[in-house]
């Protein structure tokens, strides 16, 4: 797909500013599109959407879905079935922090009452649009629905350690289970209806603002989710339906690799049937945003597996995917695919090949530049128009965070390739990546605002302290936003 010449920033939705110690899809998700309106700004890049877990750090990508939504995102002050007293009285939850227990413990018991209102005082008319969600998403939402309520029916552990006869699916199990668990497969239905509503209003709400939406679609799933439970012959797993081989990289540049433990898919199964699994998850994806970035697009040409009861990553091998084939047949389904696609790391001429044929945008990051090495792809100056220029990512320090921990050579280097002091180092990274050819150009609110580490939002390889930084109402005042507007309007427009 052939994009415009755009720019963007990008904020999760766990970091937008508001009352009940999480980003909502509510006041604040708004005030943040008339920013970037205000901005000139037509892209809003967020992380992926789905229900997180506090054993991977509530990382959205090891979510329990990849077609659900993150109930904690609903806006309480937006659900007809409470009242403002019920809100209250409101913890006093860090402004700029998530705190995720926390604020489970005080939604959660707000979206029952609203369950129970709903279900005894609801009208016809509210039934029956619950009810047609309940059909419309029922190719992901049944199962999903079931997954989770048999999670808290086990007191949380994976499905992996269910009884057996959950654990394999067997129909006479997952029967009785649906009908013993119908009230809490009604009450998660319901928690999914008032995500998609609330999304479905901000979307609208963002297009009336020229802003495009931007998902990201991790490759892999979490063992622990309803994908891998529910579609088992969509994944690589063994005949007790645990992974017989998972994620990750071989080690280069002198690590010693990753080892990610999601578990990889069967392609050979996904290939008979069309890619049946991978066409709903898109089909979901397409439903709720405009663009998505595709994360390790290396994956789809080939990808490292490991043998699961191997922990060093260097056990693994190298195996095809579909590469051009899947993609051909998802193009036929969909039409033009709206993606852009992470490929740092192991770029070589086949991945390049296989990116550029279908046009897809790949990704370059100033951070990974070698500012004294001349024609290096990550400086801005040498961004392809066939690309996507970040400030900074999820996965990043802050532009500050990196400046201050680079070496005096490369800082002077950096100085010299972008003719600047360092004294505005954000702005100044900001304005190279907007003036370079890439034909999308992002950047982050703490870069937009000049934070340091403070506010990263995660450091891979870390199990705490991830995905909780947050932006104040405060964060998107007019003069940030007049300031990105003067530069995209020199550069951009």
């Amino acid at each position: 797909m052939r994009f415009d010449r755009q720019s963007g920033v990008f904020l999760h939705v766990s970091s937008l500013p508001g009352p009940h110690g999480i980003g909502d899809l509510g006041d604040g998700a708004r005030a943040f599109v008339d920013f970037l309106a205000d901005a000139d700004q037509s892209l809003w890049q967020v992380c992926p959407l789905g229900p997180t877990s506090s054993a991977h750090g509530n990382s959205p990508y090891q979510s329990f879905s990849a077609f659900a939504g993150n109930p904690l995102f609903v806006d309480l002050r937006q659900v007809e079935w409470l009242t403002d007293d019920d809100l209250k009285p409101v913890p006093e939850f860090n402004p700029h922090e998530t705190d995720y227990h926390r604020v489970s413990e005080y939604k959660r018991p707000l979206l029952e009452t609203a369950f129970e209102r709903f279900d005894s005082e609801g009208s016809d008319d509210d039934h029956e649009a619950f009810e047609a969600f309940r059909e419309r998403e029922a190719s992901w939402l049944d199962d999903y629905t079931l997954f989770i309520s048999l999670k808290e029916e086990h007191d949380h552990v994976a499905w992996i350690d269910w009884p057996s006869e959950l654990k394999t699916r067997d129909e006479d199990a997952l029967e009785q289970a649906r009908n013993d668990l119908e009230a809490e497969r009604r009450y998660h239905a319901f928690c999914q209806y008032l995500f998609d509503e609330q999304w479905r209003d901000l979307k609208s709400y963002a297009a009336d603002h020229d802003i495009s939406l931007v998902g990201d679609l991790p490759i892999y799933v979490a063992l622990d989710s309803a994908d891998v439970w529910a579609s088992p012959e969509a994944f690589d797993l063994d005949e007790n339906n645990e992974p017989a081989a998972v994620a990750g990289v071989p080690p280069q540049f002198g690590d010693s690799g990753q080892r990610w433990g999601n578990p990889l898919y069967d392609w050979d199964h996904l290939r008979e049937t069309g890619y049946d699994w991978w066409r709903r998850r898109f089909s979901r994806l397409f439903d709720l945003v405009d663009i998505a970035r595709l994360d390790h697009f290396k994956g789809f040409d080939e990808y490292w597996a490991i043998p699961a009861d191997a922990d060093d990553p260097a056990a693994g091998s190298w195996r095809n995917a579909p590469g051009y084939d899947f993609f051909e047949t998802i193009e036929r389904e969909f039409g033009d695919l709206p993606f852009v696609v992470e490929d740092l790391g192991f770029i070589d001429e086949q991945l390049a090949a296989f990116r550029d044929n279908f046009e897809f945008p790949g990704m370059r990051v100033p951070h990974y530049a070698d500012w004294c090495r001349e024609g290096d792809m990550n400086q801005p100056m040498h961004y392809p128009h066939t690309s996507i220029g970040y400030t900074a990512t999820h996965d990043t320090d802050t532009t500050v965070g990196y400046y201050h921990s680079l070496p005096d050579d490369q800082k002077d280097c950096l100085h010299y390739n972008l003719g600047v002091d360092g004294s505005e180092i954000n702005w100044s990274i900001i304005e190279a990546v907007w003036n370079s050819e890439a034909v999308l150009a992002m950047t982050t609110v703490p870069d937009l605002l000049g934070l340091g580490s403070e506010a990263r939002f995660n450091t891979p390889g870390t199990a705490e302290g991830n995905w909780s930084w947050r932006c104040t109402h405060d964060g998107l005042e007019d003069g940030v936003a007049q300031r990105l507007r003067d530069v995209t309007d020199f550069t951009i427009r």
